[in-house]
């Protein structure tokens, strides 16, 4: 009943839309096709550079192209840039760029890419599937960003800007989605200036959808099939402009995201990969609240001062069958809330003359809690012991950070640049946690802090050959900060782990040709890491992560090219990156297996069980990923019907640092293709699509984590309507 009512009142609102007064504007459909690309500006380093003069290795996406590549969720950007793969475990998507990122949900370390909104970072740890809508662009920076973007950005940072409100009048859009597993999601937003000075927006999203899977033994004992999905995000935002020189922006957004359970399988499994034996609870539920408060001043002078605040706060909920059997009695029930607070100061310095800089301040404080009786883990005792006990957890975990930033760039000559930049960052980690065995009355407690110091920065030379090619080579630093493992009771006693540091060397080419209608860009990388972090299941209780630090240094080098063209009503897009790494010595237990003996990080043993990965490639570091996008623009029935086609591969990869097939490390190569019908009037007021993702249902693990896999998405269709107005 409640799908039949949202389905009536989505087709309401879209006839609403449709006898509304709309503004008429002029559109691609009615003028000749366009014979060059738009320029593509980057704002991540806090001022606005052209892409192709901005020495970064960079991807660029507007809200309008993440719509007609498929990508309404941060996951699915592996299959539209270079060097990234995103593992959808659920709650805790681990996003990796150039092979560097993270593999395991946990709060005790940092994400190696750091994704922003709107100016703020989000949260590190989980929360990772707000969806795209009304979105005005998204940049995607690889490498280490040890300047604008500080700790936690060793691998690269993620920008997405949603759409503001402005002052041009009344307009807005509403977007109705229909497909396959019955999919219905619903979208929209309206711009409303209510005087000269002061605008508000408001966009919503609404989308409900079947699981993939089928459960065929046992039941969940919440009555719910894994892999269900329902969300529902609402955005407000305010903008009070009273002059050319003051701008205030004020965003808030609420997300919910139910996703039904984790639905995963054993590595062993032989049933296929949407088959579920379960015999648990299930449930993962996010629910997040941010608030980001914007306020730029330009003087006289054309120094501008920006602030920007951000508050978040969240919960996740989660109870799973952790065997993924319908006979094991392995479960898990957690429940985590966040809060983090940020401030950032920048003072820019007017774009003009030989000389320009950029001062920084930043502060963050985050606090991760679990809430007494709401974390607690099954199993055995021991493979030899089948007594059932359950593992709890309760505490903080306080973090904070401390910057100061700036950035110089000086023309040497008319055409050679040189920058430097550099960030100081002060950062303190906190546990004050509990873990016990009520089973066995036994109980340990934890009340550490440590504390890291560190300056991260770059140099970079920057040449203007001419006003089509731009070459360019740096020299970075990044660094992801140490932190303390969490009390296990049954495993390694808890202790702190290192920073992650990161020589980052670069060389770039940035070229337009054919009169504006190809850009393309080519670069080289190589990364030197030191004490490069890693996480490891507990050989004793596999459902908790040790970080550890590889003595020796890890490398990974690669290449990327990209590039976007058009020629009238062709467009197209392509990337591709070749890239290796290769871990430091380093010594670990396979949790799969038995421990045979003591096993030393630096030293081994090198037993059964105690094995040295030094050598092998990082997890979820592929060799080679490729992306191409045609469309062609044909006019027909006085509109513009438009196919489109992505093609991405993406190469084998592993899913541990052991690298052992035998156990499932091995994650096969994909091949998917998405496609895409668009047709649009001349009068560009409506927009009607006919999509297919995975469009030849590839089957493959989309990740692995704590001896279980998740299946990546099949095939999935529909159709999607929108009216602008």
């Amino acid at each position: 009943m409640g799908r039949n009512i949202w389905i009536s009142t989505s087709m309401v609102a879209l006839l609403w839309c449709g006898a509304a007064q709309a503004q008429q504007a002029e559109t691609p459909a009615q003028d000749e096709a366009a014979t060059a690309l738009d320029e593509v500006v980057v704002t991540a380093e806090r001022r606005t550079r052209n892409l192709q003069t901005t020495p970064i290795a960079a991807a660029v996406l507007t809200g309008e192209q993440l719509q007609d590549k498929g990508v309404v969720t941060i996951d699915q950007l592996q299959f539209s840039m270079p060097s990234v793969t995103v593992q959808n475990s659920g709650q805790g998507n681990s996003f990796n760029v150039r092979g560097i990122g993270k593999t395991e949900n946990s709060s005790s370390i940092g994400v190696g890419v750091i994704t922003y909104r709107d100016g703020v970072a989000v949260f590190p740890a989980y929360f990772q599937n707000e969806p795209f809508y009304d979105i005005q662009g998204l940049e995607l920076l690889r490498g280490p960003q040890g300047t604008f973007a500080g700790q936690n950005a060793t691998g690269g940072a993620v920008f997405i800007t949603e759409r503001n409100p402005d002052l041009s009048g009344v307009n807005g859009y509403v977007t109705g989605q229909f497909g396959s597993y019955d999919n219905v999601r619903l979208q929209g937003a309206v711009n409303l200036p209510l005087s000269d000075t002061f605008a508000v927006r408001l966009a919503f999203n609404r989308e409900e959808r079947d699981s993939f899977y089928d459960v065929i033994q046992g039941a969940p004992s919440t009555g719910n099939t894994p892999g269900e999905y329902e969300g529902e995000s609402y955005r407000a935002s305010v903008l009070w402009q009273p002059s050319e020189a003051l701008r205030v922006l004020w965003k808030n957004d609420y997300n919910r995201i139910d996703l039904g359970g984790y639905p995963t399988t054993p590595l062993a499994a032989t049933d296929g990969l949407f088959n579920l034996r379960w015999n648990g609870p299930a449930l993962a539920e996010d629910e997040t609240f941010r608030s980001v408060l914007n306020i730029s001043y330009q003087f006289d002078n054309g120094l501008t001062f920006r602030s920007v605040t951000g508050y978040q706060e969240g919960t996740t909920a989660v109870r799973a069958d952790l065997d993924g059997t319908a006979t094991l009695p392995f479960e898990s029930r957690i429940k985590a809330e966040q809060r983090l607070w940020s401030q950032e100061f920048n003072l820019i310095s007017p774009d003009t003359g030989r000389l320009s800089w950029i001062l920084g301040a930043y502060y963050q404080d985050d606090l991760i809690t679990f809430p007494p009786g709401q974390f607690s883990t099954s199993q055995y005792l021991s493979p030899t012991l089948p007594l059932l006990i359950h593992i709890t957890l309760q505490g903080e975990n306080p973090k904070t950070t401390a910057a100061a930033f700036g950035q110089i760039s000086y023309d040497l000559t008319d055409s050679l640049e040189l920058q430097v930049g550099a960030r100081y960052s002060r950062s303190t980690v906190e546990n004050d946690a509990v873990s016990a065995i009520p089973e066995l009355a036994l109980a340990i407690s934890q009340n550490d802090r440590v504390e890291e110091d560190k300056v991260t920065g770059k140099i970079a030379l920057n040449w203007t050959l001419d006003s089509d090619n731009f070459l360019y080579g740096f020299v970075a630093t990044g660094y992801k900060a140490g932190g303390l493992n969490g009390p296990n009771i049954l495993g390694a006693p808890p202790g702190p782990f290192e920073g992650e540091e990161v020589t980052d060397f670069e060389l770039g080419w940035k070229s337009t040709l054919f009169d504006g209608r190809v850009r393309t860009q080519l670069g080289a990388y190589y990364n030197i890491y030191k004490n490069f972090q890693v996480i490891v299941g507990d050989p004793v209780v596999p459902t908790i992560t040790t970080i550890s630090n590889v003595a020796g240094d890890t490398y990974i080098y690669g290449l990327e090219a990209s590039a976007q063209g058009r020629f009238g009503a062709l467009a197209f897009d392509a990337g591709l990156s070749l890239s290796q790494s290769e871990l430091g010595d380093f010594f670990a237990v396979d949790p799969r297996g038995p421990l045979t003996g003591g096993c030393n990080p630096e030293t081994g043993p090198a037993s059964t069980n105690c094995v040295n990965v030094g050598g092998n490639s990082q997890t979820y570091a592929p060799e080679m990923t490729l992306s191409l996008g045609v469309e062609y623009d044909f006019m027909v029935g006085g509109g513009r019907l438009t196919p489109r086609v992505d093609y991405s591969h993406i190469s084998e990869t592993w899913g541990t640092i052991f690298a052992n097939p035998a156990r499932g490390d091995r994650l096969e190569p994909r091949d998917i293709v998405n496609a895409q019908l668009t047709w649009e009037p001349s009068d560009g007021a409506w927009r009607v699509q006919a999509y297919g993702t995975n469009v030849f249902d590839e089957e493959y693990i989309g990740a692995v984590k704590s001896g279980q896999r998740y299946a990546a998405p099949p095939r999935q269709y529909g159709v999607r309507l929108t009216r602008t107005f």
